[in-house]
């Protein structure tokens, strides 16, 4: 204030000055100052909620790259305890073969009934894992299959998942669509199970804000916050591409250049043709333009073609390019239909790139996505990550020691740290400080979610369900 009235008073005049300084004194404090403090407000909010929403994206990233778990058979329990625990055993397709409603939480002769019908169902399909949701009863739940897999006439391990946004995919017209013939609730016991398959196929079809990625995102600018978690899920099965021949609705609408009306037409001329042979064939699709298929189809992989490109994300339109480089690096036809060149990247650099790229008329960044592509057909960058910490026995907080060793997974990373599901009901914090023995500015520089990790027990505090972990040994 004292600034505004040396700028505006020049000459002291006892007849207006006082008058003067009143004014300034009223427009500052009415006008002025509350102006500036919500443009300062205002600014440090947006602020936040950007990097906010980048602790989010890269936690949405790390949760739906989590590798999968293939060629498993999972049975999914969604806990509760008044209206029981829900069962679904899935195939390694994905596919229900079984459902039931369990009470792990009721009377001795409901909890004995229960492990006979667990056990009966793992004996029967050969379940390999059992996959337990992280919500109300998850604690219960997870004591009581630990037990009951120790009765198996076969090894069965089990892991909690995340079970956010299960509630909203099973009350969603695509689960309807999907599981017509099952009840609401059970359908979120085959999402359970299937995210613990194939965490990005299953996720893609829940709104990415119902999937919980981080605190306070209802307070985050809902508009900004959806169009940034949606460019993550894009990205994300952008850079593992869909299968054609199993990809659902929901997984082939974030592939670039397909729409809602296009992926139904791609569903529904499988159903009624069978496989897809070829990616070639996706332009027999009703209603898939050339410009659609241009953008597309590098995107899509077609296994069971004869033409090993096809499970690749090399681009039909160099599917020339890769032609003329197998043939100049001497690869036989048996070895192109087979699809195995696993030394193609040692011939590349006794060849050398640069003439290769010349001969080829492409560029050198072409050349590395293909060689990179050819080198493993059919490759999952998600297998490049740690695979899921499965389980077959529990902890308590209670059994929880200072300087005890665990491995764990982590399940969360945040400003401060980064939580660590140690196998107990209630993760165990590492502080920012406890990462690493370096300074990093946030713990998102060493960790991500879904990281397997060695923790070692700081404190424990049964009564307040608070565990502090280290990573420094």
């Amino acid at each position: 204030m004292n600034v505004i009235s040396k700028l505006l008073i020049k000459n002291t005049n006892p007849l207006c000055t006082d008058i003067i300084n009143e004014a300034c004194t009223d427009a500052y404090n009415r006008l002025i100052f509350p102006s500036i403090e919500r443009e300062i407000r205002n600014e440090l909010t947006d602020t936040a909620s950007e990097n906010a929403m980048k602790v989010f994206a890269v936690n949405l990233k790390q949760l739906l790259m989590q590798p999968p778990v293939k060629g498993k058979t999972v049975l999914g329990l969604d806990p509760g305890y008044r209206t029981g625990c829900k069962v679904a055993v899935v195939d390694d397709t994905g596919k229900v073969l079984d459902t039931a409603v369990i009470y792990p939480t009721h009377s001795e002769k409901k909890i004995a009934e229960s492990k006979q019908k667990l056990i009966s169902l793992v004996n029967k399909y050969r379940v390999d894992i059992i996959s337990i949701g992280n919500g109300t009863a998850s604690k219960e739940t997870e004591m009581f299959a630990a037990e009951a897999i120790k009765d198996a006439d076969h090894t069965v391990y089990y892991m909690v998942v995340s079970e956010a946004g299960a509630s909203v995919y099973s009350a969603s017209k695509l689960a309807a669509t999907e599981l017509p013939e099952l009840d609401l609730t059970l359908r979120s016991a085959v999402s359970i199970a299937r995210r613990l398959q194939d965490p990005l196929a299953e996720l893609v079809k829940i709104e990415p804000k119902a999937i919980g990625v981080g605190q306070y995102q209802h307070d985050m600018p809902q508009k900004r916050l959806g169009e940034t978690l949606d460019g993550v899920v894009e990205d994300c099965v952008n850079s593992v591409g869909a299968d054609l021949n199993t990809a659902s609705p929901a997984l082939l609408l974030r592939v670039s250049g397909l729409n809602s009306t296009v992926c139904k037409n791609i569903v529904a001329y499988r159903e009624e043709n069978g496989a897809f042979s070829s990616r070639a064939e996706l332009k027999k699709v009703p209603k898939l333009g050339p410009k659609a298929y241009e953008q597309c189809a590098g995107f899509l992989r077609v296994p069971e073609s004869k033409n090993p490109l096809d499970n690749t994300a090399v681009h039909p339109e160099s599917y020339k390019s890769a032609k003329e480089l197998l043939s100049l690096l001497n690869y036989s036809e048996k070895e192109i239909k087979l699809g195995k060149f696993p030394d193609i990247s040692a011939k590349v650099a006794a060849y050398g790139s640069k003439a290769l790229a010349e001969k080829l008329e492409i560029g050198l960044p072409t050349l590395d996505d293909i060689v990179k592509e050819l080198s493993k057909p059919g490759r999952d960058p998600r297998d490049e990550m740690p695979a899921p910490m499965l389980r077959s026995d529990i902890l308590d907080i209670k059994d929880l020691k200072e300087g005890m060793e665990l491995k764990g997974t982590v399940r969360n990373v945040i400003d401060f740290g980064a939580f660590v599901d140690i196998g107990v009901h209630q993760d165990g914090l590492v502080h920012i400080s406890q990462i690493c023995d370096k300074y990093i500015k946030h713990p998102g520089e060493v960790l991500k979610v879904g990281d397997v990790v060695t923790v070692r027990v700081l404190s424990v505090d049964p009564d307040k369900n608070r565990i502090s972990l280290t990573m420094r040994f």
